[in-house]
């Protein structure tokens, strides 16, 4: 067994108790970065591999000797991707297609779908613009209507969604397009309560798991949602631009957002007739977009989606858990505001203030090398598996430090 797999026991402390959790080591030196720094915001960027890194290196290279560049090669990179991100989600490689951005999954998806005139689609307040604005977008010209989600008071989406979808008297639901995890505070969304709902009302799901995939299990074999998409520059320790949409059968048969060669059965240069046939084929890759030759970064997002579903969502689950965990208990006694562990995802520690947090206090830690995100008045802390327990008690000890003066 690897060092890089090998588990073994780790202690978490809190303010109040310790407890012993199983978690497989931390992994900083797959990664470059400083011993100094303390980077806690990979809800934001995440950093690439070190392996990554040498296989961009050598992609750019190559894309500069386009010569040696075989004919099979961009189907091996289109395959390879769509594998890696099929396998993070129990999904069959066909089912998935190959994006560029979470907004160009749910216009896709938009158009896919028929949403039915007179009924609701379901977003969550302040969710990320992407599984939002192509409803707005499309409310008035399709007859819907976008019922918001209020931002719960105790931090419990699922039960926010869950009220939301059964309000009495409502119109009834056509779909709900929400993220799995809220991205400003972490909040987690139990999707197999909210799908269970959305089924009683005969309504569809589409879930953004931009914030949970690779690190929260989901197996859409077993869910059947009508679509899920997520990019890899987050979570999935990959580049920017490359993301991945699974969009169930029954919806298979939609116009995609692009009309390319690739997603009709036989548009091919190499042929004597190039337009050979037009019909579409029939799979998740008619999605695909188009340009989607990215010999660069294809590579290095399979690299990272491979390691993470090497890993295990559970094992990384754990770990992240855990360092939270540890972050929560040394902060309790400063003031500030901790959610309830039963409501707020594994890997993401929001934190606020009575009356807000003091002006500085992002820019204070950066200072320090310590480096969060401020999402909506709260300070958003989101470890990975590079970091460890020097780090979390590093910016506990800053905290506690600029908090009590």
């Amino acid at each position: 067994m690897t060092a890089e797999r090998a588990l073994f026991r780790v202690t978490s402390l809190s303010a109040n108790s310790s407890s012993e959790t199983t978690c497989f080591p931390p992994q900083r030196h797959l990664f470059e970065i400083p011993r100094e720094v303390c980077y806690l915001n990979s809800a934001s960027y995440s950093p690439l591999p070190l392996k990554t890194l040498e296989a961009g290196r050598a992609a750019v290279g190559r894309k500069g000797r386009p010569w040696t560049i075989d004919s099979g090669f961009a189907s091996r990179q289109h395959e390879r991707a769509r594998s890696a991100a099929a396998r993070l989600i129990n999904a069959a490689p066909d089912d998935v297609a190959l994006i560029p951005a979470i907004s160009y999954g749910v216009a896709t998806v938009a158009k896919a779908l028929s949403i039915p005139r007179g009924t609701r689609v379901i977003v969550l307040e302040n969710d990320h613009s992407s599984p939002v604005l192509e409803w707005h977008a499309r409310a008035e010209a399709q007859g819907f209507i976008v019922d918001t989600v209020p931002q719960p008071a105790d931090g419990d989406w699922t039960s926010a969604v869950s009220a939301t979808i059964e309000r009495p008297g409502a119109p009834p639901v056509g779909l709900a397009s929400i993220s799995s995890v809220h991205w400003s505070d972490g909040g987690m969304i139990d999707v197999d309560k909210v799908q269970a709902a959305l089924r009683r009302h005969g309504a569809m799901f589409v879930i953004d798991a931009t914030q949970s995939a690779g690190v929260v299990a989901m197996d859409v074999t077993r869910l059947d949602p009508d679509a899920v998409m997520f990019p890899t520059y987050k979570w999935l320790i990959g580049p920017y631009g490359r993301a991945f949409l699974y969009i169930a059968k029954r919806h298979q048969n939609g116009v995609p957002l692009e009309q390319t060669s690739s997603g009709r059965r036989n548009v091919n240069s190499e042929n004597p007739v190039y337009f050979g046939d037009l019909a579409y084929v029939d799979n998740a890759t008619r999605y695909d977009m188009g340009e989607r030759d990215h010999f660069i970064t294809l590579e290095m997002a399979s690299i990272g989606m491979e390691m993470m579903a090497e890993w295990g969502a559970a094992a990384v689950s754990a770990r992240l858990a855990m360092l939270n965990e540890r972050i929560a208990g040394g902060v309790r006694d400063l003031g500030l505001d901790v959610p309830a562990r039963s409501v707020r995802a594994p890997h993401i520690l929001s934190l606020g203030m009575a009356g807000g947090l003091p002006k500085e206090l992002i820019a204070r830690l950066a200072a320090e090398n310590i480096h969060v995100a401020l999402r909506l008045g709260r300070m958003r802390i989101s470890p990975h598996v590079f970091n460890d327990e020097a780090d979390v008690d590093r910016l506990v000890a800053v905290l506690t430090k600029s908090l009590r003066g």
